[in-house]
């Protein structure tokens, strides 16, 4: 053969017949040489491990992963791959393949890093959220949030379950997001703090693994396995980091050649690193080390962003395309873009069980011993404890409790940072508390490891535990603008200044027994620190006159401690060691130190440093210091210009050290330790005696001395440790939100907001004198409510039938509760807990509000807005009513009853004024002009109070001249109603102690008393005894409630029946003769009836309620099942049977009255029946059809003998009624919007009320008929014959529905029916001239006849047999 030239590559075939290998021929040309196909790096010949042979070689695939027909490539097994990617404002999983997508989450502000936990089904990202708070500047509130998914493994979907925050404080800028799927915990970078930090899944706990040499940390990945953590740097010196992932051995492996290094991501089985440069427009890998590296894709890509890996491919999203694209994780050839036009594509993780493969747990089964967490290392694990705690030396536990902390207040959250040496020290950590809007002061107590904080946006004074948890709100009310706050460790007591306010108060540390301390030549009281071993605390005061002064804790013995040469001086702090007092000032640019009496005056850091005050202006290198704290022998400050920490040596200001720069809104800085000093007092020992309030005093021949107090407003009593039950003379007023009490008892005047529930819009408010129970209205509810006045004890008194009640008055001595309504323009009284009301006045108003009661002379007044201003008298029982004044007025808001002098008072807000009369109406007098727009008032004493709405504050005056008119408390918008308590102003009860001998209400008057009774019943003759309930009323379903009108009084007004759970009421009916009333409801879809002493010979086969119209709390479900919308309701009260219809199944059916033998009548032919009407005499069913053909139908009651009365000209054909005397149906069309009537044929067809806008319910008695209509939300009524006469009876009714006429005289007549049931087993329908037994659609387990004697079904279990019985 002969030789070749040159050497010659041959084709092998390997062992698969698709894997060849090739032999190179030797220089000698006598052999060949093998070449290592593994080591190709431009055509790689396997996807993931590659064995060469002689010749040839072989591809194999890890576990989880087979080989694919190529012999080449790997196929993962189990389910098909998705991708999950962040679109900003939703998370999406998509396929590989197609452009089909599922949002897994939706409405999100800005998400950008994802990543997820298979076996646990959590997906976790970061989103950083922008919330606008003002015009020029905007809040950026950042989150790591996680969310629980489920798989569908057939659909290959997701179904989210949960969402929730993990990480809420402490980020600025996150970035990027690693999820442990091994060791159960979470990584993220974040380039506002330039720190990576790691925290278990659930957030609790938390630790930083790297701080220093970060600049702008974006993109991370770990490998579980490996213990390794991998992350980006986008700062001046761009770089890929590596670290073993407790932190140890962080190393830079790549920082060549990149600028914006973005995506990255880890091929798990090839080991090696994958990262996009957006800059640079490449894709490149390397080794774990850096080593290897190489490019993959170095075109097409105008802006990478996030990468991910799957199989042999990998994927990109791209900001500038929008669009998520693939291509050869080896080659970079393949390439094509999968999924176009998104909105904002972001991070992009492949979805598959093979992207997190099982590696063994460094830390083992039990958390690796450790107490907190552990963290894994190439070589093991290591125990990590959260910030502020040690580890102690056994190396597995943490301290339980912090040692040595300092805190700092920044104006949106609170920070800690570690003072002792050790790892993360150099490092601060946010406090996870929510809602800070203006930290300003700061406080601790080591006893309960609890922070303590103030927000002057919020005004509130707030605690939590160090690590966030138990966070409260302790005092929310009456503040200003809290700037100091300091805790007595001896006593448990909370100090705070008020800049606002000028007051210095103390509390319990939960904010509870707050007592007023120092409230006069305050002007703007700034920081505060107290001396518990001496009984003194101090203060620095910003005001015209800047001064530290010192009271003791007391608050007495109080007097100025430093006065000159003093500018702004803002931080306070203790040496209690050297007996000294520091300040920083902002003003001088200095910080200095006392004795704590003040004297020995000397700069610490300034320019005269170390030299005694000479009494010149110091220029300072203190740009501006602000907080300010000592503890052992350094002093810590914060300053506002430089927006950093410092500290140096507290006794000569030198070893300046920058603990923090570059902190934006820096405030309050302390100390938190456990070595403060021990005091010995009596204050703990039974709480010093006191029965309130203990507090430490200046010492006393060299002991600890103390005082008790009270809360504010509250007298000490005679033997100087008992407090008084409550005020007895106070201000009581309505402030919207809240209510607030003034004392009059003491020398100052504060308002305390008693502790209610939340309210909306409180508008009038008393008190029971009896009892201090406060009594208020609130119109945004429409109810009037009471309570204690330590906020116990809450109930709702008057919750219907309420729509704007402006007024209310307690009369204490008769037990009655008065309110006027102006937006149902009545005035109504009631017992104090609601029962028994009554509409005392309700004709001739158009908008009554004030209303005030003078008990001896059993007069009530009451002023009225309307365009006829006027305030009028009635006698309390609404009798002899009198209009008082009704020239000059306008706006009359206000009115108040001088009894002593014997003169109402008003005031009118549209002619700002405040004006008098006596108690007639006469020797009228001008008190106050110019008033910009009172609201409120009352007359306590010589003076009178008022509210005004413009100044926002409570007023006072004397009550005869209008002078020394001064304001008592400011800055109040909302102010309302206000009332005076006198306890000892309450006189004798008319009534007496038998309630006058009255039934129901026994209601004041100028000769004595009288019996009344609640709305729509009558007295008796008697004169003592009412008739309870109405004998005719009309009654009607406004959707949540079943109401009547009284048809025996002439109020017309209607009463809220106390049904309970009415949800959603539309047909309605009664039984006269068992006082039963029914109702379906259709929200439910059940039917509802009351029910007493009736026993049915048909077993009740489905659960029951009752309505008793004696007890209308006495209710239980009729019918329960089979039901969809049954809109109409009738009552064949002769056959004791109940008919309704089904628009949604198609169906009339008929039961017993207990809801048992129930069957359908009418099935066949229905469109959608609604109203019913019952002719039981004539045996006659009527009811209308809203179908595509409109008609009104009749049957027999059995279904029988079925025909079309009327079916022409009809569109919404709503209520239907009776008139069973004069023979005649009527109906209501609510399409047509009229109301007909026709004979019981339908013939002689008349347009009765032509112009019904949309009438629904309809019902007749006497002369008139009835309709609701859904357009005025009215009960409307006209004459039955000629439909004139026409007049709206009540409006204001939402959702007002069926309405039925209750008398006796509606329901009479006989049948054979009414005996017996017509000897019929179950059913008796009645047909004219006989009647029919019949059996229900389901039997039961008694025989049924067809007649009144034959042959029976009967059922038991599941035989059934015909027996010849007698079936009574």
């Amino acid at each position: 053969m002969a030789k070749s030239s040159r050497p010659q590559l041959k084709p092998v075939k390997g062992p698969d017949s698709q894997t060849r290998g090739v032999l190179r021929a030797t220089a000698s040309r006598n052999c060949c040489h093998d070449i290592d196909e593994c080591m190709f790096e431009t055509d790689p010949v396997c996807s993931q491990t590659c064995n060469n042979t002689v010749g040839s070689f072989t591809c194999g695939c890890m576990t989880g992963y087979v080989l694919r027909p190529d012999g080449r490539s790997c196929k993962a097994l189990g389910a098909a791959p998705t991708l999950l990617f962040a679109n900003r404002v939703d998370i999406r999983q998509v396929s590989l393949n197609n452009a089909k997508y599922t949002a897994l989450l939706k409405g999100l502000h800005n998400a950008i890093a994802l990543d997820y936990h298979y076996q646990m089904g959590l997906i976790y990202w970061t989103d950083r959220k922008v919330k606008e708070c003002d015009i020029n500047s905007s809040l950026k509130r950042k989150f790591v949030r996680v969310s629980t998914i489920l798989e569908n493994p057939g659909k290959r979907e997701f179904e989210l379950v949960e969402k929730k925050h993990v990480i809420r404080w402490g980020l600025e800028s996150p970035g990027g997001v690693a999820v442990d799927w091994v060791h159960d915990i979470f990584f993220w970078t974040d380039s506002g703090t330039r720190r990576v930090e790691v925290a278990t899944l659930d957030g609790s706990q938390r630790v930083i693994i790297a701080s220093s040499d970060l600049d702008k940390p974006r993109a991370i990945v770990l490998h579980p396995g490996e213990a390794y953590v991998f992350w980006t740097d986008w700062g001046p010196k761009p770089k890929i980091e590596r670290a073993e992932m407790d932190g140890s051995n962080r190393k830079i492996i790549v920082e060549e050649s990149l600028f914006w290094p973005n995506g990255l991501c880890i091929d798990y089985t090839m080991s090696r690193l994958y990262w996009a440069d957006a800059k640079h427009h490449v894709i490149e890998t390397a080794k774990f080390d850096g080593t290897d590296r190489k490019k993959v894709i170095s075109k097409g890509l105008p802006h990478p962003f996030a990468i991910t890996l799957f199989e042999d491919a990998i994927y990109w999203t791209d900001w500038h395309t929008k669009s998520i694209a693939t291509a050869n994780k080896l080659t970079g050839t393949g390439m094509k873009i999968i999924h176009s036009g998104l909105h904002f594509p972001m991070d992009v993780h492949s979805y598959h069980s093979l992207r997190q493969p099982p590696y063994p747990n460094h830390c083992g089964t039990n958390n690796g011993g450790c107490s907190h967490m552990c963290l894994p290392r190439r070589s093991g694990y290591q125990c990590v404890c959260p910030m502020g705690l040690k580890l102690q030396s056994n190396r597995k536990n943490c301290d339980s409790t912090p040692e040595k902390l300092l805190l700092f207040a920044r104006k949106k959250e609170l920070r800690i940072r570690q003072l002792d040496k050790g790892p993360n020290s150099d490092v601060d950590m946010v406090v996870p508390v929510d809602g800070i809007q203006s930290a300003v002061a700061l406080a601790w107590d080591s006893n309960t490891d609890s922070i303590f904080w103030t927000d002057v946006e919020a005004d509130t004074i707030n605690r939590a535990f160090l690590n966030g948890s138990n966070q409260q709100v302790i005092v929310s009310s009456n503040l200003e603008s809290p700037a100091g706050l300091a805790v007595d460790w001896v006593t448990s007591k909370l100090y705070w200044t008020d800049a606002g306010t000028n007051r210095i108060e103390v509390s319990n540390l939960d904010g509870s027994m707050r007592a007023l301390l120092v409230w006069e030549g305050l002007d703007k009281p700034r920081d505060i620190v107290v001396d518990p071993v001496g009984g003194y605390m101090y203060w620095s005061d910003w005001g015209e006159v800047p001064k530290i002064e010192r009271a003791g804790m007391d608050g007495s013995m109080r007097a100025p401690l430093i006065t000159h040469n003093l500018t702004w001086p803002n931080g306070l702090a203790i040496d209690h060691d050297k007996g000294r007092i520091y300040w920083a000032d902002g003003g001088t640019k200095a910080i200095e130190y006392a004795n704590l009496d003040g004297r020995s005056r000397t700069v610490l850091i300034g320019e005269l440093a170390s030299f005694v005050w000479v009494g010149v202006y110091v220029c300072s290198e203190l740009p501006h210091p602000f907080g300010l704290a000592v503890f052992e022998s350094k002093i810590y400050w914060t300053d506002w210009d430089t927006s950093s920490i410092h500290t140096a040596d507290k006794l000569t200001g030198k070893d300046r050290t920058v603990l923090r720069s570059g902190v934006s809104g820096l405030m309050d800085v302390r100390v938190f330790h456990r070595g403060r000093q021990p005091v010995q007092s009596m204050c703990r020992s039974q709480n010093g005696g006191c029965s309130h309030l203990c507090l430490l005093a200046p010492l006393v021949l060299g002991a600890q001395s103390h005082t008790c107090a009270c809360p504010i407003g509250i007298k000490l009593l005679d033997d100087k440790k008992t407090c008084s039950l409550g005020p007895t003379n106070s201000l009581i007023f309505a402030h919207r939100v809240d209510i607030r009490q003034i004392s009059l008892d003491v020398p100052y005047i504060v308002d305390v907001v008693l502790p209610l529930p939340p309210l909306k819009n409180a508008i009038a408010a008393d008190v029971d004198r009896k009892t201090g129970e406060i009594y208020w209205t609130d119109t945004a509810e429409d109810l009037i409510q009471k309570a204690t006045q330590d906020g116990k004890n809450i109930e709702n008194i008057i919750f219907d039938g309420l729509e704007t009640a402006d007024g209310i008055v307690i009369d204490s001595t008769g037990r009655k509760l008065y309110w006027t309504d102006a937006g149902r323009n009545s005035i109504e009284v009631a017992e104090l807990d609601g029962r028994n009301r009554k509409v005392l006045v309700w004709s001739g108003l158009e908008s009554p509000r004030a209303i005030t009661l003078h008990y001896y002379h059993g007069l009530m007044f009451w002023s009225d807005w309307g365009k006829n201003a006027r305030i009028e008298q009635a006698d309390m029982d609404g009798k002899n009513r009198l209009t008082l004044i009704s020239d000059g007025l306008g706006w009359p808001n206000g009115l108040a009853i001088d009894r002593a002098a014997g003169r109402l008072y008003w005031n009118d807000g549209k002619r700002k004024t405040i004006e008098s009369s006596d108690l007639y109406g006469r020797d009228r007098k001008v008190i106050v002009r110019n008033v910009p727009h009172p609201y409120g008032l009352v007359i306590v004493g010589s003076h009178m109070y008022w509210t005004d709405w413009q100044t926002k504050a409570l007023h006072r005056a004397d009550k005869a001249s209008g002078n020394s008119s001064t304001i008592i408390r400011g800055n109040l918008e909302g102010l309302m109603d206000i009332r005076s308590v006198q306890a000892d102003n309450v006189a004798e009860n008319a009534c007496g102690s038998d309630n006058g001998g009255c039934s129901h209400l026994c209601l004041r008057n100028p000769s004595g008393y009288s019996c009344a009774c609640p709305t729509g019943t009558v007295l008796r003759e008697d004169g003592e005894t009412c008739n309870t309930p109405p004998s005719t009323y009309l009654l009607f379903a406004t959707r949540s409630t079943l109401a009547r009108v009284s048809l025996d009084t002439p109020e017309l007004w209607d009463v809220t029946l106390p049904i309970p759970d009415v949800r959603n009421a539309i047909a309605v009916d009664f039984h006269w003769a068992k006082q039963k009333i029914y109702y379906t409801d259709v929200q439910l879809d059940i039917i509802r009836y009351d029910f007493e002493n009736y026993e049915s010979k048909c077993p009740v086969i489905v659960s029951f309620r009752s309505v008793d119209m004696h007890n209308l709390s006495n209710t239980y479900t009729l019918i329960s099942t089979n039901l969809t919308t049954p809109d109409g309701l009738a009552v064949d009260w002769i056959a004791d049977n109940i008919y309704w219809t089904d628009a949604a199944r198609k169906l009339l059916e008929v039961a017993r009255l207990d809801g048992s033998c129930r069957k359908v009548v009418i099935k066949d032919g229905l469109d959608e029946p609604r109203a019913l009407a019952i002719f039981p005499r004539k045996g006659y069913l009527y009811w209308t059809d809203w179908g595509d053909n409109p008609k009104i139908e009749r049957s027999l009651l059995d279904g029988s003998a079925r025909r079309t009365v009327v079916g022409t000209d009809l569109g919404f054909p709503n209520g239907l009624a009776l008139d069973y005397g004069a023979r005649r149906l009527y109906w209501a069309d609510a399409l047509r919007d009229r109301i007909e009537t026709s004979d019981l044929h339908g013939k002689n067809r008349v347009h009765l009320v032509p112009e019904a806008t949309h009438p629904f319910g309809l019902t007749q008695y006497g002369d008139h008929i009835y309709w609701t209509d859904w357009y005025k939300k009215s009960v409307e009524r006209a004459d039955k014959t000629t439909g004139k006469d026409r007049i709206v009876i009540r409006t204001d009714l939402d959702g007002v529905m069926e309405i039925r006429a209750v008398a006796a005289g509606r329901q009479a007549g006989w049948t054979p029916c009414a005996v017996n049931n017509g000897g019929c087993s179950h059913l008796c329908l009645f047909q004219q001239q006989t009647y029919d037994c019949t059996c229900p659609d389901v039997p039961d387990d008694r025989p049924c006849s067809t007649g009144p004697y034959g042959m029976c079904l009967y059922q038991s279990g599941t035989n059934q047999t015909l027996e010849t019985v007698y079936c009574i």
